[in-house]
């Protein structure tokens, strides 16, 4: 049997709870440095969090920003597409049925009139009244009645597929003007298409 003297019983459990106690102290000293030391990395990541958090919602907002310049960019383009869309196809029905009006147009009173123009016009261009004058079967008649009035000026023997008026060239050859009505149409078209569009606010 463990026959222990009393004294010696006695300093071993003092022994013992010192021991406890400076290890319980030690623990509680652990915990609590712990303790302070997450507070502080939390204390300091706050301004950090914080700055992240500005930084994301700014980034949201230009972004967005960004996004909805964008569709309205988009929509803009996709709008204008189809008023320059609506005015091409409303310029083409107009110079159709004009087109369609001076085919079935008669061939004397003003039109012999507008032949003289052309005639007088091509003279000015090219610089000389000596010229060969060509023209469609419809208009041959009118256009060599018209030449009676141009010294210098003869039709040609072959007739030129148009929708009317002439093409003049230098007797030489070396220089020609197409005054078809078909090329002036065209010389026209970008002006009346500009002023059309001018005047229903579509860009060119």
């Amino acid at each position: 049997m463990d026959e222990r003297h009393p004294l010696a019983s006695n300093s071993l459990e003092v022994t013992i709870d010192k021991i406890l106690k400076n290890t319980e102290n030690d623990v509680l000293s652990n915990i609590k440095s712990a303790l302070d030391e997450s507070q502080q990395n939390l204390d300091d990541s706050i301004p950090k969090l914080e700055s992240e958090y500005d930084k994301i919602l700014s980034d949201g907002k230009k972004e967005a920003e960004k996004i909805e310049k964008q569709i309205i960019g988009s929509a803009d383009i996709e709008a204008r597409n189809k008023q320059l869309m609506a005015l091409e196809e409303a310029v083409d029905k107009v110079f159709s049925k004009a087109l369609d009006q001076i085919a079935n147009a008669d061939r004397s009173g003003d039109y012999s009139n507008l032949i003289k123009t052309m005639i007088e016009e091509a003279t000015q261009i090219l610089g000389t009244s000596e010229i060969t004058v060509s023209t469609n079967a419809k208009d041959k008649d009118v256009v060599q009645s018209t030449l009676s009035q141009f010294s210098g000026a003869e039709m040609s023997s072959e007739t030129i597929d148009c929708l009317g008026g002439i093409v003049v060239k230098s007797k030489d050859g070396a220089m020609t003007f197409d005054n078809t009505i078909d090329a002036r149409i065209e010389r026209l078209k970008p002006l009346i298409r500009k002023e059309i569009a001018s005047k229903f606010g579509v860009g060119e």
